[in-house]
């Protein structure tokens, strides 16, 4: 994939990705969720340059840092988000500001790392940001359904006497 491509594919993904994030919507824990972050991941680890060949250790650093990075992130994005029950029975689940904060500490950091990338006259592939953005969404909703299943379930109805 070329990495126009791969660049447009990212911001079409976290745009939808933030935007669905921010709006309450029902929690489907049984969902496949993982099916995106795996395809998300595929593709990028496809990309024979994820690495610069001129110089692997540090361009290996630079993509680990940044899995790191989103490795923190989505663990920080997935406590911030708010989570409750209705009276159904119900999960659901909304981005609050904390959450936009996390995005922008996430998109700080990822340009800081292509700033070090640039000043080491690294080659940097779109495809680490792919990757990343895998990483990133698996670990998040990893968090979120371990937070949703310590969520007390509703206890039965009080019955009057």
């Amino acid at each position: 994939m070329s990495a126009q491509l791969n660049v447009a594919l990212v911001v079409v993904v976290t745009a939808l990705v933030l935007q669905r994030q921010m709006r309450a919507r029902r929690l489907e824990a049984e969902r496949r969720f993982w099916v995106l972050p795996v395809v998300l991941g595929a593709v990028a680890l496809r990309d024979p340059q994820l690495l610069d060949r001129r110089d692997t250790a540090w361009s290996a650093v630079l993509v680990g840092s940044g899995l790191l990075a989103v490795l923190a992130a989505g663990s920080v994005w997935g406590w911030t988000v708010r989570i409750w029950r209705e009276a159904d029975g119900a999960l659901w689940v909304r981005g609050t500001a904390a959450t936009l904060a996390a995005w922008g500490g996430l998109i700080a950091i990822r340009f800081g790392l292509f700033g070090i990338g640039e000043v080491l006259h690294l080659r940097q592939s779109s495809s680490a940001l792919l990757l990343g953005l895998a990483v990133l969404l698996l670990v998040r909703t990893l968090v979120v359904n371990w937070r949703a299943r310590a969520l007390e379930p509703p206890g039965p109805a009080a019955v009057p006497c």
